[in-house]
C-alpha cells in the first residue's frame, strides 16, 4: 500500500504541470508503509522525491495533517531540483 493518498498523488502532478515539468523526470520513493488494508491511509510516512535528470532529492513527511505537496511547490520554486 502507498504512503501517498491519490488525492496527493494528483496534487504532486498539478504541481509539476504548473513547473512545467515532466512527471516521468520525477520518482518518488516512499517509506512507512504500514501493514493496514482497507485503503486505510497511514496516519505518517515519508517520500523522497528525486528529480532524475538533475540527481537532487527532497525529503517530505506525508500523510495526515501534512502539507508535503505544498513544500514541495515551494522547494521547485527555490530551485532545490534545478
Amino acid at each position: 500500500m502507498s504512503v501517498i493518498a491519490p488525492d496527493e498523488r494528483a496534487a504532486f502532478v498539478a504541481v509539476l504541470q504548473r513547473h512545467h515539468l515532466v512527471e516521468s523526470d520525477f520518482t518518488i520513493q516512499e517509506a512507512g508503509a504500514p501493514e493496514i488494508v482497507d485503503e486505510v491511509y497511514p496516519l505518517q510516512g515519508y517520500v523522497t522525491v528525486v528529480c532524475c535528470s538533475t540527481h537532487k532529492e527532497k525529503g517530505y513527511t506525508v500523510g495526515h495533517g501534512t502539507a508535503w505537496t505544498a513544500e514541495f511547490d515551494r522547494d521547485l520554486t527555490r530551485g532545490a531540483f534545478g
